[in-house]
């Protein structure tokens, strides 16, 4: 088994990618405010930064996260915000480094996490290459913070597979985390890739159905535009539900964009 070092790679392609939208920028620019309400391009790497960090304490160190969890739980709304806004005090260059450092520590890592083996964290516990996953989907989503704050716009990968992926697997934590009951009949989830082939999840047959772009699914699992801003189609009332409250990241529901 490959057991996690696809997704590693992958990790590590949109890390370098989002890496090279901020490695030249001059340090005031690092000022420069994300739409995330708050967050400057500093606050959206050193919350990568930061929970690469936690990520790490999951693999390496157990009973450290559980420390860090029962912080978290003691503020849950703050914890995040103020996480970032200390380490992006840090001057650009130092900041950079220890992302650099940290993710690559942590690549590292989960290329080794044995076969089985189930990683805390702020959501259900995860398997390695889950991890690499929800790194990967949290690098994606707030590498669009920075693009979208200096105007670029990225090329859509075939990375963003497992972002849909985690997307569509995590329908029933949207809406748990909502308080509420999921529906009990799978969903069909066909989106169009960014090579224009088909990607397609549940049983065709299925009444309740979603498709559209897989670039706008991504977006939407990971509230980073409105849904009336995207190509995705809902049929059956449960589908259309589900797309105003999926969200792909752990934690309280976000307000989205």
């Amino acid at each position: 088994m490959a057991g996690a070092a696809p997704m590693v790679a992958d990790l590590r392609d949109e890390s370098d990618d989002l890496d090279s939208l901020v490695a030249e920028l001059a340090p005031e620019r690092w000022a420069t405010e994300t739409p995330a309400p708050g967050w400057t391009i500093a606050h959206q790497i050193a919350h990568l930064l930061w929970t690469d960090r936690v990520a790490l304490t999951a693999v390496t160190d157990e009973s450290g996260f559980a420390e860090i969890l029962g912080r978290a739980a003691q503020n849950p709304t703050g914890f995040v915000d103020a996480a970032a806004e200390e380490l992006a005090s840090q001057a650009p260059a130092q900041l950079l480094a220890d992302w650099r450092a940290t993710r690559a520590a942590l690549q590292d890592r989960l290329r080794n996490v044995a076969d089985g083996r189930k990683l805390p964290w702020f959501g259900p516990p995860m398997s390695a290459p889950s991890m690499a996953t929800a790194r990967l989907m949290e690098t994606w989503a707030h590498g669009l913070d920075v693009a979208d704050a200096l105007g670029v716009t990225r090329t859509p990968t075939a990375r963003l597979r497992s972002i849909a992926h985690l997307g569509v697997r995590t329908r029933d934590f949207a809406y748990s985390v909502h308080g509420q009951a999921p529906p009990t009949e799978p969903f069909h989830v066909k989106l169009t890739a960014p090579d224009g082939s088909l990607w397609t999840w549940g049983p065709e047959d299925a009444a309740q159905q979603v498709t559209g772009s897989a670039e706008d699914f991504c977006m939407l699992v990971t509230q980073r535009r409105p849904r009336s801003a995207l190509d995705i189609v809902a049929v059956g009332s449960d589908a259309e539900h589900w797309l105003g409250i999926a969200q792909a990241f752990a934690g309280p529901p976000g307000p989205g964009r």
